[in-house]
């Protein structure tokens, strides 16, 4: 959708869909510090069901928030920095584009 000249990137697109779950947020928490797990680990750490489970990470991993691997059947998960990055760094000039800094706009208490 575009307004007044600007638009959200798909990726940004991408990580507020995948974000706007709490139980994907929660999800996203098991995988800091560049941990890797497997739809078992995590459904086991978050006393979720294994379909469940799967449906959450496909939506993080289509989102740009998690990576995957595949070895033999075990499909490894893992946070994605660099599209998380650029998510986000879209997100950003978004914003900016829309509502820059010190900008309080008409008919708003923004700036007090």
């Amino acid at each position: 959708m575009t307004t007044n000249g600007f638009e959200l990137s798909d990726e940004a697109r991408g990580f507020l869909k995948a974000m706007a779950s709490e139980t994907r947020q929660q999800i996203m928490e098991l995988f800091v510090g560049g941990v890797e797990l497997t739809v078992s680990e995590v459904a086991e750490r978050m006393s979720l069901a294994q379909s469940a489970t799967s449906t959450h990470l496909a939506t993080l991993r289509d989102g740009g928030v998690l990576a995957s691997r595949r070895e033999w059947k075990t499909v490894y998960y893992r946070a994605d920095s660099a599209r998380i990055g650029k998510a986000l760094s879209d997100l950003q000039a978004t914003l900016q584009a829309c509502c820059p800094p010190g900008d309080c706009g008409a008919g708003t208490s923004a700036c007090g």
